[in-house]
């Protein structure tokens, strides 16, 4: 039976994503701060108490799945915060570069024992993240982490792919979910369903592609 690990599964898009694969017949380990009934219910396994921008914890998160084999490890965990320009905070864009940018690169490079010939490794990244795509402004922590996390994603594809690992780097679009005061155009499980059939699709041919859930391709 093929295994998930799924970072920010207790809620939104990582709680839809955990039900899908457990739906489809895998397993699923969820990595969370803290749990939640809904995650309790369908992952094999939980670990929670992780804040993926501490050092110390992902020791914790290693210790935990010490011996498992991964399929797929989905990078999810992430933060959204807005600044404007004449009144930026710099510790806001700095803890969304900790959270939605450093962390999967951490948790990704800790968990490659886990990995083999023929895992998948996902970062859900945001149209946001595009310099081409930007004709609005604002946002800079957010457009700022998310850009690079397609840098550091797009670097993973290059390195993994002799070990027969891909990346892809996804956008689960504008999706109802606390992140954006539930103000989304799709929902949760729509955004599960679509970036499972991206999942589906990548190959070490498409390796560090940049795509939206509904198969779109994505400017860098």
């Amino acid at each position: 039976m093929k295994q998930v690990l799924i970072t920010g599964a207790n809620r939104g898009v990582g709680l839809a994503l955990a039900h899908y694969y457990a739906g489809n017949g895998w397993q699923v380990i969820g990595v969370c701060r803290q749990s939640s009934p809904e995650l309790d219910a369908v992952a094999r396994k939980v670990v929670q108490g992780v804040d993926v921008t501490r050092a110390t914890d992902i020791e914790t998160l290693v210790s935990a799945v010490a011996g498992e084999s991964i399929d797929l490890l989905i990078n999810n965990a992430g933060l959204l915060q807005d600044e404007q320009l004449g009144s930026i905070d710099f510790d806001s864009i700095r803890s969304q570069m900790e959270i939605n940018a450093y962390a999967p690169l951490r948790v990704t490079e800790a968990l490659l024992p886990t990995l083999s010939t023929g895992s998948k490794v996902v970062l859900i990244t945001s149209r946001m993240g595009s310099i081409a795509d930007n004709d609005s402004g604002g946002r800079y922590g957010y457009r700022a982490s998310k850009a690079a996390l397609n840098a550091f994603g797009k670097s993973l594809a290059v390195d993994l792919k002799p070990k027969g690992i891909a990346v892809a780097l996804l956008h689960p679009g504008y999706v109802k979910t606390r992140m954006v005061n539930f103000g989304g155009m799709i929902t949760p499980e729509e955004a599960a369903a679509g970036l499972a059939a991206r999942i589906d699709g990548l190959t070490l041919e498409n390796t560090g592609s940049f795509w939206h859930s509904n198969g779109d391709a994505l400017p860098w």
